[in-house]
């Protein structure tokens, strides 16, 4: 083969590749959504939902859940805590036909938050800065069945390799 030709089926080749990976990329592009009918993404979360109110869970809502979806998960903590990564929340095994959480209700298994409570604990920062809070929805390939209230970690460690699509809602709030 002349050096001219194998060049050009190399460049054949390697545009081909290329072509077949964007498609894949395409075809996996997280379509999952997570809103909140109480604040807007990146917005003030309203007090009612924190400690310096009633302390309840915000209504949530999702779409675009991905077809063989066995379950959901999600996971709302607070990166910006002065002793690291603070977890609020903990939800797992929500079934996919789920399409959200009304105020203060759940559907699903609660783990444990870094209180080690199987509960919501609403958004509670220091005094200064606001900080942001970060509600992690995520699409699952299994249901897991997991005991004793997982914490944050062990969900994370339980969901590796399951996880079809995920989507963040954020939130804010100072005091």
């Amino acid at each position: 083969m002349r050096p001219h030709n194998f060049l050009l089926t190399g460049l054949m080749l390697l545009s081909t590749i290329s072509m077949l990976s964007m498609q894949s990329f395409v075809a996996d592009a997280s379509n999952l959504q997570v809103t909140s009918s109480a604040f807007s993404d990146h917005a003030p979360i309203p007090t009612r939902f924190t400690c310096s109110g009633a302390d309840v869970s915000p209504p949530l809502s999702w779409s675009d859940v991905p077809d063989g979806t066995k379950s959901l998960a999600l996971i709302l903590d607070d990166p910006d805590a002065p002793s690291g990564t603070f977890v609020h929340w903990v939800v797992y095994d929500v079934h996919p036909t789920v399409d959200g959480f009304k105020e203060g209700e759940v559907e699903g298994v609660q783990g444990a938050n870094s209180m080690r409570k199987a509960a919501y604990m609403g958004p509670c920062p220091p005094p200064g800065s606001p900080h942001h809070y970060h509600f992690r929805l995520f699409a699952l390939d299994t249901l897991l069945n997991l005991e004793d209230a997982p914490s944050a970690q062990q969900l994370r460690d339980a969901m590796q390799g399951h996880i079809k699509q995920s989507a963040e809602l954020v939130g804010t709030f100072g005091r």
